[in-house]
């Protein structure tokens, strides 16, 4: 049995009709930061249980609530969130982690370094400047393996 998870950033208060599409089916979200309004976590919540980090835009008191960073199992896999990857501080592998998911950037990356996958699933709010809009599901098959798929909803 597999399991799939979604994987959103950088909605700034915009969600997008297509994103409930998207994300039919995913046994949980993951929100990367800059949720931008708490409303947009209370519409994610009606399709899967959320986990979701504050960005550097989020504040106000409903923010206080939300990490800076934040570490899970999913499926038996470890996974650290924080908003920006240029301010990870851990060895992720020395912490048992799977998968690093970031966001801010706006855009879309799917690395893998020494066996731990990097992914930014890039923006799914208000476009900015010329990139895509963007959110990921990423599976976890029967061997354990984390396939992600990048999925753009302007098209």
């Amino acid at each position: 049995m597999s399991l799939r998870i979604g994987v959103i950033s950088d909605t700034h208060g915009l969600l997008r009709p297509e994103v409930e599409h998207y994300l039919a089916g995913v046994s949980h979200i993951i929100h990367a930061g800059d949720i931008g309004t708490p409303d947009i976590l209370e519409r994610l919540r009606r399709i899967a249980p959320v986990t979701a980090i504050r960005g550097n835009l989020d504040v106000g008191d409903w923010a206080r609530h939300y990490p800076e960073t934040e570490t899970l199992r999913l499926g038996g896999r470890g996974f650290y969130l924080l908003h920006d990857l240029k301010t990870l501080e851990i060895d992720p592998a020395a912490h048992d982690i799977d998968a690093v998911i970031s966001g801010h950037s706006h855009r879309v990356q799917i690395k893998t370094i020494n066996g731990i996958l990097f992914l930014n699933p890039g923006s799914a709010g208000p476009r900015r400047f010329h990139l895509p809009i963007t959110l990921a599901t990423l599976d976890l098959d029967e061997t354990g393996a984390l396939q992600p798929m990048i999925h753009h909803l302007d098209r």
